[in-house]
């Protein structure tokens, strides 16, 4: 398999730190980051040095989403690079804590929904503009945000796509808490290591029951998404405004 000179991975004190590193784009992840990045939580699984993941990007930017050239070569009939890892962190079993700095946008923010821990500093910018590129959400969003935040503001953040802040974002329960206190990612490799000394196998199955109401839906909706989201990006409105995004 393809790997990401854009990803850094690291095993220390039980954590595994999977780290977006693509400063020119701003973390724009693009296939081969998606492919590693699922490789990774696939050897976390298995590796008993590892009880936790810690997801994190650089300090201006978590990431901004998919990078659009991509979406270009997205085929048919097959599940894309993304959505590979979305279910992937989604079936993943073990403990799941995100550091989030700088823009968080799409699956920046969508991708929070399947962590178990996040933590933000308060630099964070969050966005969703799904529907301002001619596309729905994805990553279960339009299942998981109602149940964080509500119908109405869930309505809100999704179809006017605007930037949030960080204190917006705890209060929709998309974070837990902001960090004020310098590298955010840090703070949250701190707590990271703290989960990490905890049995592995009551975390695990604390996790488990946790989602087990929603679980299997939460697959359907991915997967749901994921051709809704497939049709609308061969749509004229979709690809009239990811050319006007890319100018």
């Amino acid at each position: 398999m393809t790997t990401s000179p854009y990803i850094d991975i690291s095993v220390t004190d039980k954590v595994m730190t999977i780290r977006m590193n693509r400063p020119e784009k701003k973390n724009a992840i693009n296939i081969d980051m998606y492919h590693t990045m699922r490789a990774a939580l696939t050897d976390a699984a298995t590796r008993e040095d590892v009880h936790v993941i810690l997801l994190c990007g650089l300090e201006d930017s978590f990431t901004v989403g998919n990078d659009l050239a991509d979406f270009n070569t997205r085929k048919d009939g097959e599940l894309s690079p993304g959505v590979q890892f979305l279910l992937a962190l989604h079936k993943a079993q073990k403990p799941i804590i995100a550091a989030v700095s700088g823009y968080a946008v799409g699956i920046g923010t969508t991708v929070l929904f399947h962590c178990d821990l996040a933590y933000a500093s308060d630099t964070a910018r969050f966005r969703m503009p799904f529907i301002n590129l001619g596309i729905c959400p994805e990553a279960g969003s339009t299942l998981l945000l109602p149940n964080m935040c509500g119908h109405t503001k869930a309505a809100e953040l999704f179809m006017f796509g605007d930037f949030f802040d960080a204190a917006e974002a705890k209060a929709c329960n998309i974070i837990n808490a902001i960090s004020d206190e310098g590298d955010v990612t840090s703070y949250a490799h701190e707590k990271a290591v703290l989960l990490a000394q905890k049995p592995l196998s009551a975390l695990i199955e604390t996790k488990r029951l946790m989602k087990a109401t929603h679980h299997a839906a939460t697959e359907d909706r991915i997967l749901e998404e994921m051709e809704i989201f497939g049709r609308l990006l061969k749509s004229e409105d979709s690809q009239n405004a990811r050319k006007a995004a890319l100018k």
